[in-house]
C-alpha cells in the first residue's frame, strides 16, 4: 500500500482525526514541564493558547491548505504566535509543494511590507502516519512550527507600476531581468507576509493575489489531503507548544534563569521565520504587582520599532486590545534629549513617559525590534517599589541602580 492509499485508509477509519485529538491531548500536557512556576492566570491562558493555536491551525493547514486554490489569508483573530507585534497582519499561504506561482497586487499607502517564503521539517506522506504516540520526537521531522526563511522581498525593493500595481513571480528558476522574483527551493512549503501599518485609520493596505502559473483547475477535496491536512494541524499545535516551553525554560533561550534583561540575538529571532532585515532584542521579565519594571532607550534611525509585553506563552496581552500593552515610533512621549522611557505596571504611576499596563501578570516575555537599522541602542533597567516611583516620580531612577542590558549575545 503506497503513502496516498495509507493516508485515505486512516482519514476513512477514523484514525487520521483521533491521532489528531491525541496530539491536542499530547500538546495540552505540556504544561507540567513548566513546574509549579505558571500562576493561576498564566494557566488559564495556557488553556486558552492551545485554542488558539488549534483555531489558526486550522485555518492555515486545513481551509486554507488546498494545493489548487492557494490564497493569501490573514492569521485569525487575537492570535499573537511567538511576540506578532499589534502593528502588523500576518498573511500565510501554504505550498504543498514548490511549483511556480504569481502575486499580483497594489502597492496601498502603509509605510512597509515584507515578504518571506520558509520551509519547516516535514514529511512526504504525513497523513499516513500516527503522530501522537511520537510526541515531542515527532517534531524533529515534522514541525510547522520550526519555519525558516530562505527568501525575502521588502516593499521598497518592489519593481512597481506608476499606479502601484506590481507582480510578482515565485518559482525555483529566475524569470529574467526587470520581474520581481522570490526563489522557490524544492522544500519551500509555506509564505508569510507581513504588513506594517502605523495608522489603521487612514492607511490602505495592499491588495493581493495568488495563483498558479500552470492554470491548474480547482479539485475536489480527498481523503488523503484531509489525513495529511489534520497531521500538519495537530503537529502545529505540539510544536508552538513545545517553542514556548524552550524559548522560556529550555535549550533554545531559558529566559526564565534570565529575568529582566533584553538580548538581541540573531540565531533567536531567524529560528522561527524571521526576515534579516532587523534586530530584535527578546527577554523574560518578571515583577510583584506592587512593583514597577522602567526601562529607557534612544531609537536609533529605522523604519519602524515597537516595544511589546507578552505572557509566558508570548502572547499580546489583552490590554492591546484597549490601546495599551505596546509602544511604537508613532506613538510614544519621547524626554527631551530623545530617550523613551516605559513604565510596565498595575496602575500609571504618573511618572512621565509610557505606561505599559501589566494586566494582572508578574511574569513573562517581552521584545524590542528595530526594522531597517544596522544599530541597535543599549537598554537601562529598573526595578523598583510602585509606590516608590508615585512618591518620587522620575527622581527614583538612580542612575548608579540601572541594570544595562541591550547586548547583543550572538
Amino acid at each position: 500500500m503506497n503513502a496516498e492509499d495509507k493516508a485515505t485508509q486512516r482519514l476513512l477509519s477514523g484514525a487520521a482525526w483521533e491521532d489528531f485529538c491525541e496530539t491536542l491531548k499530547v500538546a495540552g500536557r505540556l504544561i507540567d514541564r513548566f513546574g509549579d512556576r505558571p500562576s493561576r492566570l498564566d494557566r488559564a491562558e495556557w488553556y486558552r493558547f492551545l485554542t488558539r493555536l488549534t483555531r489558526s491551525g486550522l485555518e492555515r493547514l486545513v481551509e486554507n491548505a488546498e494545493p489548487t486554490r492557494p490564497r493569501l489569508r490573514d492569521m485569525v483573530w487575537r492570535q499573537s504566535i511567538n511576540f506578532q507585534t499589534v502593528d502588523q497582519d500576518h498573511m500565510m499561504c501554504q505550498f504543498d509543494e514548490a511549483r511556480d506561482y504569481r502575486i499580483t497586487g497594489t502597492r496601498g499607502t502603509i509605510p512597509y511590507f515584507v515578504m518571506a517564503v520558509l520551509t519547516a521539517p516535514a514529511p512526504t506522506d504525513p497523513g499516513a502516519q500516527d503522530w501522537a504516540p511520537q510526541g515531542l520526537e515527532g517534531l524533529k521531522s515534522f514541525d510547522p512550527s520550526n519555519l525558516k526563511t530562505t527568501g525575502f522581498l521588502a516593499s521598497q525593493h518592489l519593481f512597481s507600476a506608476e499606479d502601484g500595481s506590481f507582480e510578482i513571480i515565485l518559482s525555483q528558476d529566475d524569470p529574467g531581468p526587470g520581474k520581481n522574483w522570490l526563489k522557490l527551493n524544492r522544500d519551500t512549503n509555506c509564505m508569510l507576509i507581513r504588513l506594517v501599518w502605523s495608522d489603521r485609520a487612514t492607511q490602505i493596505a495592499p491588495a493581493m493575489t495568488i495563483e498558479r502559473m500552470d492554470g491548474a483547475a480547482p479539485e475536489p477535496l480527498t481523503p488523503a489531503l484531509m489525513a495529511n491536512n489534520l497531521a500538519w494541524a495537530g503537529q502545529n499545535v505540539l510544536g508552538y507548544a513545545e517553542l514556548v516551553h524552550n524559548w522560556w525554560q529550555g535549550d533554545q533561550g531559558h529566559f526564565s534563569a534570565r529575568l529582566n534583561r533584553l538580548d538581541f540575538s540573531r540565531a533567536q529571532y531567524l529560528s522561527n521565520g524571521g526576515v534579516p532585515d532587523r534586530h530584535v532584542a527578546f527577554g523574560g521579565w518578571e515583577k510583584r504587582p506592587d512593583e514597577a519594571l522602567v526601562l529607557e532607550f534612544t531609537p536609533p534611525p529605522c523604519e519602524y520599532w515597537n516595544f511589546q509585553i507578552c505572557n509566558i506563552w508570548q502572547e499580546n496581552l489583552d490590554t492591546f486590545e484597549d490601546g495599551n500593552g505596546w509602544v511604537n515610533n508613532n506613538r510614544f512621549i519621547a524626554v527631551s534629549d530623545g530617550r523613551v522611557r516605559i513604565v510596565i505596571a498595575e496602575r500609571d504611576p504618573g511618572a512621565g513617559g509610557n505606561w505599559v499596563n501589566s494586566f494582572g501578570h508578574d511574569k513573562g516575555q517581552w521584545a524590542l525590534r528595530f526594522v531597517q537599522t544596522q544599530v541597535t541602542p543599549p537598554v537601562r533597567l529598573w526595578r523598583l517599589p510602585l509606590d516608590q516611583l508615585d512618591r518620587d516620580g522620575v527622581a527614583a531612577l538612580d542612575p548608579a541602580e540601572a541594570v544595562d542590558t541591550g547586548q547583543f549575545v550572538d
